[in-house]
């Protein structure tokens, strides 16, 4: 008994076309997927640009952080000297 996994050399032939036909089919789907892909890509590109250069602005115009604590006063090392209490004699 024969296998009937086991294709004839005129069925391989026939499925290799099958193949080539629906492969050839296809290239216009695949072309528009790449395509769409591609725009997706570029968007996501100039959107991490713009965010960059958002970042880098704010950086920019945010004061340096020795401006924020001399506007606060002192500094949070610098605590105020304990008094001492009076003592009779």
């Amino acid at each position: 008994m024969e296998n009937s996994t086991e294709l004839s050399e005129q069925e391989l032939k026939t499925k290799k076309e099958e193949m080539f036909q629906f492969y050839k089919e296809s290239m216009p789907y695949l072309e528009a997927q790449l395509d769409y892909e591609t725009r997706l890509s570029e968007i996501d590109e100039m959107r991490l640009k713009r965010t960059h250069i958002q970042m880098q602005y704010a950086q920019i115009m945010t004061p340096p952080e020795e401006e924020n604590m001399s506007a606060e006063g002192q500094m949070p090392d610098e605590m105020p000297k304990k008094r001492k209490l009076k003592t009779e004699a």
